[in-house]
């Protein structure tokens, strides 16, 4: 008898261990879309197809839960469920699942968002860094990293450095960029990808197409009306660039 007993005392504690859910605190982004985008070279196509959400900043001590979308942040209450999941909750009844699955977290389809899946950054930036920036460190890292050559255009012969964190190098006229990753940038330039190169206080919208190693960037054309919300299409290409 004292045998099973602690038998089905063991076996409680057991069942109560695996029912924990796994922590899932700190960043997780959305490096599928960071892959895709690698690969086929269309930037925001691959945002859509494996987004929208890009960034996770969870914290379950404090019961809390960010996500980026590129453009905006919401943030929710992160609490645990019995079967090893958690839920956010954000204002009004909309919810979101989270569950840790190796070293995955794994966002289930929910009638606001399709199946998503994140990962550890590779290089984590430092405790404290506004959510989203990590999924843009490495997005810029894999997507532009290397050195690129002005094949044509202004400064044609030197070369180019994209830093991560956004600094520019070699480029005539512009020491920072940014990717558009969703928002008004992404409203105005429609299917095509665009990105921001500003000197100083000054800057302008380009449009560019990345194809592997080549990189060609457009003056944005504007086609709307002056009443209108911008409507940008490549104009004339300014910039040729190859990645050696």
């Amino acid at each position: 008898m004292r045998h099973l007993l602690c038998l089905l005392v063991c076996a409680a504690l057991l069942s109560g261990c695996a029912s924990k859910p796994k922590d899932p605190s700190g960043i997780w982004i959305n490096q599928a879309a960071i892959d895709a985008a690698v690969k086929g070279g269309h930037l925001r196509e691959a945002l859509l197809a494996y987004g929208p959400n890009l960034e996770w900043s969870l914290n379950s001590a404090r019961q809390q839960a960010v996500f980026s979308n590129g453009f905006e942040l919401a943030d929710g209450a992160l609490s645990a469920q019995a079967n090893g999941e958690w839920q956010v909750s954000f204002y009004g009844e909309n919810h979101e699942t989270l569950k840790p699955e190796g070293d995955q977290l794994l966002q289930l389809a929910s009638p606001t968002w399709p199946e998503q899946r994140f990962m550890r950054p590779k290089t984590p930036l430092a405790s404290g860094a506004p959510t989203g920036s990590n999924f843009e460190y490495s997005l810029y890292e894999a997507y532009l990293g290397g050195t690129w050559k002005i094949r044509s255009g202004p400064g044609e012969g030197g070369l180019v450095l994209f830093h991560a964190d956004g600094k520019l190098e070699g480029l005539p006229g512009a020491e920072r960029y940014a990717l558009c990753l969703a928002g008004d940038c992404a409203a105005m330039s429609g299917d095509y990808d665009s990105l921001w190169l500003q000197l100083g206080k000054e800057g302008n919208e380009w449009v560019f197409v990345r194809d592997g190693d080549q990189l060609q960037i457009f003056a944005a054309l504007n086609r709307a009306q002056p009443d209108e919300m911008p409507d940008l299409h490549p104009g004339e290409l300014r910039w040729l660039l190859e990645r050696d």
